[in-house]
């Protein structure tokens, strides 16, 4: 059986849809433009995992006599792993990131990631979250909100307010409310000063929302007889 791998066309593909090249190992498969996959680690342990898939999105380096000395795709719209053209659009949700030129962390690179690129580039990203929650004592889980959480009537959760806030006290003033401290059966002077002080500056708050809002003041002269 006769088994033909047809290279992509890198200059002016908006995707490359290959088959694999059955001669490729892991590391070179990934790394070589084609159709969205799963990348699948050889190694156990999250932090190689990391490492791993570090270095199959580093970009990709031009050789002389087997010497990387620069970038080869640096170029705008070009998958700066495997040279793959694609134009992003600003709404897509797949979107990926600007790439550095160490991944983790580097200057940005004028290129981008192609749709399988940008693919293995979120699954990076989740790893990485999955070991930063496992060094803080948190399960991954705790990243993904569930839909419980996420329904209307389990967030209202707060109970009836007992104190108000000076700030309170005159947004509610502000929008018409009449605010009164409680009324005690003893009230000396100093509390009865401190009730008329309180209803006072909501007054104050009231009349200036009603002036700001261009109420027409109408003046009624007495004309005496």
């Amino acid at each position: 059986m006769t088994m033909n791998f047809s290279p992509p066309n890198l200059i002016g593909a908006q995707s490359a849809h290959v088959g694999a090249n059955p001669y490729l190992d892991r590391f070179s498969s990934a790394r070589a433009a084609g159709t969205v996959i799963m990348y699948e680690y050889k190694n156990l342990k999250p932090k190689k995992k990391l490492k791993e898939i570090i270095k199959v999105l580093m970009p990709e380096k031009k050789t002389f006599l087997k010497f990387p000395y620069k970038f080869k795709y640096n170029i705008k719209d070009r998958c700066v792993v495997c040279g793959s053209q694609k134009v992003w659009e600003s709404g897509d949700t797949m979107r990926p990131p600007l790439p550095l030129h160490k991944v983790r962390k580097g200057y940005p690179m004028r290129g981008t990631y192609c749709n399988k690129h940008a693919s293995i580039h979120k699954q990076y990203e989740m790893l990485e979250q999955q070991i930063l929650a496992e060094e803080h004592g948190l399960s991954f889980s705790a990243y993904i909100p569930s839909a419980k959480s996420l329904n209307p009537v389990n967030l209202v959760t707060s109970s009836p307010m007992t104190t108000l806030k000076q700030a309170d006290m005159q947004s509610l003033s502000a929008m018409g409310w009449t605010i009164k401290p409680p009324n005690n059966a003893i009230e000396n002077k100093e509390e009865e000063l401190f009730r008329l002080i309180i209803e006072t500056n909501n007054i104050n708050e009231r009349v200036k929302t009603l002036l700001t809002e261009g109420v027409n003041v109408v003046n009624v002269e007495t004309v005496g007889e």
